[in-house]
């Protein structure tokens, strides 16, 4: 269970005395907690790995968020600690799909959905985050859509 790997990875981060790395690996641990009571279940339930995934790459997302405002603000130095906790993050997801390898999943299911013109875009592009979910970037596959159309 990905939820008790980052339990043992906190106490590995103590021991080694990388206060980011631990600091990281708590927020995290306390955002799964966060999940499992939004789930309304019991403080000692362990959440599934999808949904410790899902609470992973909002994680991700927000200290992307926060670099680019940083980074607009002149905050460098803020901006230094997001992308530390960034990558330490980013070592618990799975490895995203190439832009390449989107192109061949939404070529697919133009043809198998018919798609000829931008009308359907919306149902189109539900479908195709459906079958990509958690293994490309939102971005990305954005990105591979609107040059296809374009």
């Amino acid at each position: 269970m990905l939820q008790q790997t980052i339990r043992d990875q906190i106490k590995e981060a103590m021991l080694a005395k990388d206060s980011v790395r631990l600091s990281t690996l708590r927020g995290l641990l306390a955002a799964c907690m966060s999940e499992v009571m939004a789930q309304k279940r019991k403080p000692d339930e362990v959440l599934s790995d999808e949904d410790v995934l899902a609470v992973i790459t909002r994680s991700v997302k927000q200290r992307k968020d926060s670099i680019d405002q940083f980074m607009k603000g002149g905050r460098s130095d803020l901006a230094e600690a997001e992308q530390a906790e960034l990558e330490i993050l980013q070592t618990y997801l799975p490895a995203m799909m190439s832009k390449d390898d989107i192109r061949k999943v939404v070529e697919a299911k133009k043809s198998e959905m018919g798609i000829t013109d931008t009308s359907k875009m919306g149902q189109f592009m539900g479908a195709v985050m459906k079958d990509l979910k958690g293994k490309a970037d939102g971005a990305d596959v954005k990105e591979v859509i609107d040059s296809m159309f374009s």
